[in-house]
C-alpha cells in the first residue's frame, strides 16, 4: 500500500493542478445517446503507419457536438458543463422544450441555468449563435462557419476567439483571429458569441511522460538515431542533407498549404500582422 502511494506521489510531483481547474464540471457520465465509441488505429492506414508517434491511449467515447445550432428561435437551457477527452475545450449539455438534448462548445462565462438561443433575432449574449451580419462590431466570437450551413469550423479550441472588425458591403465580414490573421467570412455564416472555455489549457504541465501515453502520444525518436532502413537520416551517414520526413519530404521551409484555395479569403496574414506590430514598437 505504501509503495503504491509513493508511486502516485512521485508521478504527480511536477503536475501543475492550479491551471487545470475542473471544479465547475459535473462528475457524471455523458449522455449515452450523444456518444459513440472510438476505434483506435494507431496512426495506421491499411496496416501501414501514415501518421507517426501515435498509439495506445485511454479508451474514449466521442461526444457528438452540435456545431450547427439549427434550432432557430428555440430557447435552450444549459443543464451542466462536462469534460470532453476529445478536445481541449469543455462542453455544455443543453436541453430544449421538445425533449432534445445536445452538446455544444462551452463558452468561458456560460453557467448552468442560462438560456441560449440561435438565429437572427437572438440577443447578443454569451452562448447565443447568430449570423455575422447581426453581430455587433467588436464582439468576441468563436465556432465560425466558413460556408453558410456547414457548421462551425474555426476557433473551436480552448481559449480561442476572434474579434469582428467590420462588415463590408460586398457581403463579407472581417474577423481578426488570435494569430493576428485577418480573414473574410460571408455575412450569412453563423458564429457563437463569447470565448471558448478552458483558456488555461495552454499552461497545463503534464508532470510525467506517462500522461502523454494516456493521451495516445508515443515518444519522439530522432531520425539520426535510427538505422538507414528506418529513416533517411539514419546511420549517421546522412551527409548533411536538409531535414526530411521518414518518406523523404522536406520538413523545414517547404509550404504545405494550398495558397490558391486558403488565402483567397485571407485579408492579412499572421506574418504581416506580426511584422506590422514589430515596426510599430
Amino acid at each position: 500500500m505504501l509503495r503504491a502511494v509513493t508511486a502516485v506521489l512521485r508521478g504527480s510531483r511536477h503536475v501543475k493542478r492550479m491551471f487545470d481547474d475542473r471544479s465547475e464540471l459535473a462528475k457524471v457520465k455523458p449522455v449515452r445517446a450523444l456518444t459513440v465509441g472510438l476505434t483506435k488505429h494507431g496512426g495506421r492506414s491499411h496496416g501501414r503507419i501514415s501518421i507517426g508517434r501515435i498509439g495506445g491511449g485511454h479508451k474514449r467515447l466521442y461526444r457528438k457536438i452540435d456545431f450547427h445550432r439549427n434550432l432557430i428561435g428555440t430557447p435552450g437551457l444549459v443543464i451542466r458543463k462536462e469534460y470532453d477527452p476529445n478536445r481541449t475545450a469543455h462542453i455544455a449539455l443543453v436541453g430544449y422544450p421538445q425533449g432534445i438534448l445536445s452538446y455544444i462548445l462551452a463558452p468561458a462565462d456560460l453557467q448552468p441555468g442560462a438560456i441560449i438561443r440561435s438565429g437572427p433575432q437572438s440577443p447578443p449574449q454569451v452562448g447565443n449563435t447568430m449570423p455575422l451580419q447581426d453581430i455587433l462590431i467588436g464582439t468576441k466570437i468563436h465556432n465560425i462557419e466558413i460556408k453558410p450551413g456547414r457548421g462551425g469550423k474555426i476557433l473551436r479550441a480552448a481559449g480561442a476567439f476572434g474579434t469582428l472588425m467590420s462588415k463590408d458591403q460586398d457581403g463579407y465580414a472581417m474577423v481578426k483571429l488570435k494569430s493576428g490573421e485577418i480573414r473574410l467570412f460571408p455575412l450569412q455564416c453563423n458564429a457563437t458569441i463569447g470565448v471558448v472555455s478552458n483558456s488555461a489549457h495552454q499552461h497545463r504541465v503534464l508532470g510525467k511522460a506517462g500522461v502523454n501515453r494516456w493521451l495516445g502520444r508515443k515518444p519522439v525518436v530522432r531520425g539520426i538515431a535510427m538505422n538507414p532502413v528506418d529513416h533517411p537520416h539514419g546511420g549517421r551517414t546522412n551527409g548533411g542533407r536538409p531535414s526530411v520526413t521518414p518518406w523523404g519530404r522536406p520538413t523545414r521551409g517547404k509550404k504545405t498549404r494550398n495558397v490558391r484555395k486558403s488565402n483567397r479569403f485571407v485579408f492579412k496574414t499572421r506574418h504581416a500582422a506580426r511584422a506590422e506590430a514589430v515596426r510599430s514598437v
